[in-house]
C-alpha cells in the first residue's frame, strides 16, 4: 500500500466546507463534540474506535465527562490526508 499524502493548506480548506463542526488547528482537523452524558460520548467512542480500527487509522482524542476532544492528522505524512477527512466524515455520521 502506498504512503498517504498530505494535502496541501486550500485543499484542507476546501474539504472542511463539507464537514460540518470541524475546523483547522495546529495542523491538524480539530472538533469538540457535546453529547448529553458520559455514557453517550464514551459510546460514540467506542462506535468510531470500530471505524478507525477498520480504517487503520486512529484519532488523536481524548474525553472528558459527555465531551469528546478530537484532532485529526496521518503521522506518517507529515499532515492531513485523505484518511483524516474520511475519518472525520465518519465520526459526524456516528455522531447524527
Amino acid at each position: 500500500m502506498s504512503r498517504p499524502k498530505a494535502l496541501e493548506t486550500a485543499e484542507i480548506e476546501a474539504q472542511l466546507a463539507n464537514l460540518a463542526g470541524w475546523a483547522l488547528e495546529g495542523g491538524k482537523l480539530h472538533r469538540e463534540f457535546r453529547f448529553a452524558n458520559f455514557v453517550e460520548a464514551f459510546g460514540f467512542m467506542t462506535s468510531v474506535a470500530l471505524v478507525a480500527e477498520k480504517m487503520d487509522h486512529h484519532p488523536e482524542w481524548s474525553n472528558v465527562y459527555s465531551t469528546v476532544v478530537v484532532d485529526l492528522t496521518t503521522h506518517d505524512a507529515g499532515g492531513i490526508t485523505e484518511l483524516d477527512l474520511t475519518l472525520a466524515s465518519a465520526m459526524n455520521a456516528v455522531a447524527d
